[in-house]
Formats: C-alpha cells, structure tokens, sequence
C-alpha cells in the first residue's frame, strides 16, 4: 500500500544526538576582533578602542572649533543677537580667561545688532569685574546694546574696523495687561534708559543730557564720529590687527539737526 495514495507522509524516525559537554569559555582580550567574509572570503580587521585612563583627551588644533580656537587666543566672539544665551557664554568665556591670567587682555569682538538689556548688562558686569583688561573690537555693525558693550572696554583699548557701523538709541520695549501692570513696566523701561545714558556718559564723556538727546532716535555713526563721540579709541585696519589709522579726522560729529545727508561723512576719508 503506497502512503501516497492514503495521503499520508511517513514519519521520520527523530535521531537522538549525544549531548555534548558544555565548555567554560574564559574571557580574553583581544586589540582586534576578525570577521569573515564568506562571500569574498576576505578577512576584515577592525581595531577595538581600549578606554583612556590618562584624564581627559584634548583634541587637536585641526579637530576643534573655531571658537575653540579663538578662546585659546583669548579672544571672545559676540556675532549674534544678545540674549540670556549669548550671554551666558560670553560670560563664562570672560570668567574662564580671566582666572586662567589676569594680567594677558581679553579681546572681545563684536558683530551685533543689539538685543536684552538684562542680558547686556550681565556681559557688562562680567567685563568690569574681569581684573584683566577687556579689549573691545567692533567688525560689522555694533547696534544697541551692542554699542554699549563696544564703548564699555578698557580706556584706550576701544577700536573699531574702518568698514564698522556703530548705532546708539534708547531702549526699547512694550507692555500689555491691566494699567498697573503697564505702569510698572513702564518705570522698568524707563529706569534701563536712565541707567545706559549715565554709563554712556561715563564712558564717552559725554554730558547725559548730550546722550538723552543723541539716542532719542537711531543715531548711526562711522567708526571716525564714533571716536570723536567717545565710544571708540581707535580705528584699526589692514592686514595687522594693531595697524592705526594715520591723522585725525577733519570733521566732527554734527548735530542732529544739521545730520541729514548719508555721504558728508565719506568726505573724510577722501
């Protein structure tokens, strides 16, 4: 009788393996694992890192960030909007150069449009509190707060690029809510103007009064009326970062007033 035919599939006898001993494997170590490639037959090598037990590893010059690079220049990079965050780093930069010498300056770049008083003001404190001398260098545009922090360097270590735009005005802001809200806001806001004209004056020479008039609007400068004002020291340019300007400028800053054309400064420098 075929098994076929009945539709039935003869079963298998199941075969019994002898069970084999279990082996203790030991651990080894090994600088390199292999594995093998069945399809190509070729061998890979592949190296096994072994943890550093020497403290921490430094990367190298060509691995690290620009910023890095810079910090270990003592030089500091103010490029973006001031806020709590831009402030936070350029704080701890200042406090971390200035413990590590006192006595080396600190060059602080500036490329900004400006932003919270608040922040502004911690940058502030961090740069009078640095025993070391906190050198400011104004590349693009100093605006606002970023104004501020560029005139509040050490006394004659202001400078300035000779493409640079420097703008001061007085503060900014709003409120909302119920009216004693906005009444408390509004002493706030006028308390930071208060407060950024008597250090503006403190650090141009400026009267106060001279200031309350000057930032009443958007008072854009060259870095030439920029150091006739007082907010800069020095205008450098070139291919050395100390190179300064030869002579002085003709031309002093104007009134508000009489400044109307945007190309009367440009006759100074021809």
């Amino acid at each position: 009788m075929s098994f076929l035919y009945q539709g039935l599939i003869p079963h298998t006898t199941p075969r019994l393996l002898p069970a084999s001993r279990s082996r203790k494997l030991t651990p080894k170590r090994f600088d390199s694992v292999t594995f093998h490639d069945r399809t190509s037959e070729r061998r890979l090598s592949v190296a096994m890192s072994r943890p550093h037990a020497g403290g921490p590893v430094v990367p190298r010059q060509d691995a690290a960030d620009p910023f890095g690079l810079l910090l270990r220049e003592r030089i500091v990079f103010l490029g973006n909007q001031v806020d709590d965050f831009t402030a936070d780093a350029v704080i701890s930069q200042l406090l971390l150069l200035d413990a590590q010498d006192p006595k080396k300056d600190i060059k602080l770049f500036i490329n900004s449009p400006g932003g919270s008083v608040t922040a502004g003001m911690g940058i502030y404190d961090a740069m009078q509190m640095c025993r070391a001398d906190v050198s400011t260098v104004c590349m693009g545009l100093a605006a606002s707060m970023g104004a501020f922090l560029l005139t509040s360097g050490a006394r004659g270590k202001r400078l300035s690029m000779p493409n640079a735009r420097i703008m001061i005005h007085q503060p900014l802001g709003g409120a909302s809510g119920q009216a004693v809200d906005i009444e408390i806001q509004a002493k706030e806001i006028m308390y930071h103007k208060a407060n950024l004209n008597r250090l503006m004056a403190f650090h141009t020479g400026q009267d106060v009064k001279q200031i309350d008039e000057d930032t009443d609007r958007d008072r854009y400068m060259s870095p030439l009326e920029a150091k006739n004002y007082g907010i800069i020291d020095e205008i450098i340019g070139g291919d050395d970062a100390g190179l300064k300007i030869e002579g002085e400028p003709q031309q002093y800053l104007k009134t508000k007033a009489s400044y109307i054309s945007w190309g009367d400064e440009i006759d100074t420098l021809q």
